[in-house]
């Protein structure tokens, strides 16, 4: 397939109708693509995805997949979802360990943020860092 009707997409988008977005958008979709269309649509799928709710099959993506990884990621910060951060990363997500320290953080548990970096990876100066420091910019 060399192209997709963006305009249903994101029709299907505006009103909720995530079945035919994700459908319409995979199938165009590619990591990493050098048609940047493409890796565009891919980075929309994840996106629509998390949207949806399908948070299994971002999980499942997120396996091997960056893009997924980080919207998932990014969708538990924005939910407040500490414990499924801290899931993550303990299992080696770096990117949800700085999510979960910022998101303890910004709940003002700044005792907790410092204590999550101790248990899950002492020795990551940059989530150390993130635990000390006021945070100023946003995800």
């Amino acid at each position: 397939m060399t192209s997709f009707d963006q305009a249903s997409a994101e029709a299907a988008e505006a009103r909720g109708d995530w079945d035919a977005a994700i459908a319409e958008v995979s199938q165009f979709a590619e990591c990493y693509s050098p048609d940047y269309h493409r890796h565009h649509a891919h980075l929309w799928h994840m996106d629509l995805l998390a949207k949806a709710g399908r948070l299994h099959e971002l999980a499942d993506l997120a396996e091997n997949d960056v893009h997924a990884r980080r919207r998932l990621d990014r969708f538990l910060f924005e939910e407040g979802r500490d414990s499924d951060l801290r899931q993550r990363a303990e299992r080696g997500d770096k990117t949800a360990l700085y999510l979960l320290v910022r998101l303890l953080r910004g709940q003002g548990k700044y005792g907790a943020a410092t204590q999550a970096v101790l248990d899950i990876d002492e020795p990551n100066s940059y989530a150390a860092e993130l635990a000390r420091h006021q945070l100023n910019d946003q995800v």
